[in-house]
């Protein structure tokens, strides 16, 4: 499949990201917001590590970083609502069971919505001992 093939594909798809804050995802979001403005809907999964709410932290973490350049630049005034129409942050954890998501609703939405999961999650410890997780939401 070409690229885009691929780019068409993901028009009108819902996708969850894992690991929204790292490196890669970071990329992939806002490339796929640049090159497919048609995609309905992210999901972006974002570890709670302080008090800042979901949405503090998709502003301070992820779109506001300089990867977002371009994006904001070809929205201007316009890019925070393009942002809060397409992007949706959700607190939870890939190692805990439902990532972590304790609002049966919002699991519930998630699994009847989600068409494609963009699995970036990762650990920065390199003494981790290797873990075999299973990405396996109880239904």
């Amino acid at each position: 499949m070409e690229l885009n093939g691929i780019v068409q594909s993901l028009e009108n798809k819902i996708i969850l990201v894992t690991g929204s804050t790292g490196y890669l995802s970071k990329l992939f979001v806002e490339k796929l917001l640049r090159v497919q403005p048609n995609v309905k809907h992210l999901f972006l999964l974002l570890r709670a590590v302080d008090a800042l709410s979901p949405t503090q932290r998709l502003h301070k973490d992820v779109i506001g970083k300089e990867v977002f350049r371009v994006l904001r630049e070809e929205h201007g005034g316009g890019f925070d609502s393009f942002i809060s129409k397409k992007v949706t942050p959700i607190f939870g954890d890939v190692s805990l069971e439902n990532l972590g998501i304790k609002d049966s609703e919002l699991e519930k939405r998630l699994h009847k919505e989600i068409n494609f999961v963009a699995h970036f999650a990762a650990t920065t410890n390199f003494h981790e001992r290797y873990l075999l997780n299973e990405f396996i939401w109880s239904s």
